[in-house]
């Protein structure tokens, strides 16, 4: 027989290794019961007395083992950490009292102990599958959580995937659209400075009238007049034969006058100014503001009137001409190298180009469909488009109904005007 003393238990972990251990201590299911006898000297402890201090029965010390309450034990509440301590506490008792009805051997008290005992391990039992089931039912639960979880992520995973291709989709059309933008700026800016230029036109244009074409056309046929007559008068200094050289200029030409030739140096200076020259838009306010145009071309030398002017001395003023002249090519010289000398000469040349400059830029912007039109040698005389350049009372074919010997200045159609062509005529 057993010891009536018990080794105590060591603390658990948790309640189930409690139980487990416990159980395998107390398998009492094979002790036998026999015939009860009296025995009036066997020791007995009150069913149900609480054990949680050091309790004697029958001489044997009932010691309680504390509990230790881990992690697992917080899982269950207060009230069913305490139970479990009684249960315990309540076995124990039951054991040792199951051990006392041995000596002396009592059958009822053995058969009361071990229904007890049996009774509360009973209840311990339950209490551990309670238990195994409320964890059941947590990781369960945990289980549930973390497959939503799972879910979530893989669910935010792919749409992060789709923002990230639709921010490549994003990106690729903003730098489409910032190239549509530049361009855009580019086209802009282009119309802009033909708004601009147009505005300007407009603006000029209100200011050239017809009347001051007209001022204008005499103006530059003055100025050819004015440049005729230092060239002539060079052409004499140098011993020029001035009958050979109009007849050079118009072969054919009958004259009333001999002095009437100048007309005809006049013509070949003209003929060489607006030869090529087509009517086009040009801001001339930049040379008009200039009392000597030299000083324009100067300041603006790779201007289109620079070019202009440069081009026509080239053109009017012949090499052997020049050399006659002064002896030298110095003129030429600085023309060519894209600068314009500031003499006497040149000076008159460059105020008669201006005229002509100004006079072919401001046709365009009093109308648009402006024309220049020529006179042809042998043409009948018409006072609707033609006028003399002989001085009234000298010209006695324009009364008489004179022919055309040639043009000294084209004339121009615009709007509902014509502003005539001067002509030299004869009977």
């Amino acid at each position: 027989m057993e010891s009536a003393g018990v080794k105590p238990l060591k603390p658990s972990s948790n309640i189930s290794d409690i139980v487990s251990k416990f159980a395998k201590v107390c398998k009492l299911r094979s002790i036998g019961v026999h015939q009860p006898h009296n025995s009036n000297n066997a020791p007995s402890c009150e069913d149900g007395s609480d054990v949680t201090e050091d309790t004697e029965c029958g001489g044997v010390k009932v010691h309680p083992q504390p509990v230790e309450v881990t992690r697992d034990s917080k899982i269950c509440g207060d009230e069913e950490l305490s139970k479990l301590f009684d249960i315990v506490s309540t076995l124990k008792l039951a054991y040792v009292q199951l051990q006392e009805a041995h000596l002396p051997y009592n059958p009822k008290k053995i058969i009361a102990a071990d229904e007890r005992f049996m009774a509360e391990l009973e209840a311990i039992c339950k209490m551990k599958r309670a238990y195994k089931e409320k964890q059941f039912v947590k990781l369960k639960s945990e289980s549930s959580r973390s497959d939503i979880l799972r879910k979530k992520i893989e669910l935010n995973e792919k749409l992060l995937e789709e923002f990230k291709l639709q921010m490549e989709v994003n990106n690729s059309e903003i730098i489409c659209l910032q190239k549509e933008l530049r361009d855009l700026d580019l086209v802009n800016a282009t119309l802009a400075e033909k708004v601009r230029q147009i505005s300007s036109q407009r603006k000029t244009a209100r200011v050239w009238t017809i009347t001051r074409f007209q001022d204008t056309f005499r103006a530059a046929s003055k100025s050819i007049h004015d440049f005729a007559k230092p060239l002539i008068s060079l052409m004499k200094a140098t011993g020029w034969d001035l009958d050979l050289a109009a007849r050079a200029v118009e072969a054919e030409a009958a004259y009333l006058k001999r002095s009437h030739k100048k007309y005809a140096f006049e013509a070949y200076i003209a003929r060489r100014m607006f030869y090529g020259l087509s009517l086009k838009s040009c801001n001339v306010d930049g040379i008009m503001r200039y009392d000597d145009p030299i000083d324009a071309l100067i300041e603006n030398p790779d201007s289109d009137f620079a070019r202009y002017c440069g081009e026509k001395y080239l053109q009017v003023v012949h090499p052997m001409m020049e050399t006659r002249f002064f002896g030298n090519l110095d003129h030429r010289t600085l023309v060519l190298s894209g600068k314009h000398p500031r003499t006497s000469f040149y000076q008159i040349f460059a105020r008669m180009a201006r005229w002509v400059w100004v006079l072919h830029s401001i046709a365009p912007m009093i109308d648009s469909e402006a024309k220049m039109f020529a006179v042809k040698r042998g043409s009948k005389f018409s006072h609707v488009y033609m006028e003399s350049v002989v001085e009234d009372g000298e010209d006695a074919a324009v009364s008489d109904g004179g022919q055309v010997e040639f043009m000294v200045m084209p004339g121009f159609r615009m709007l509902e005007t014509l502003v005539k062509s001067r002509v030299y005529l004869s009977k």
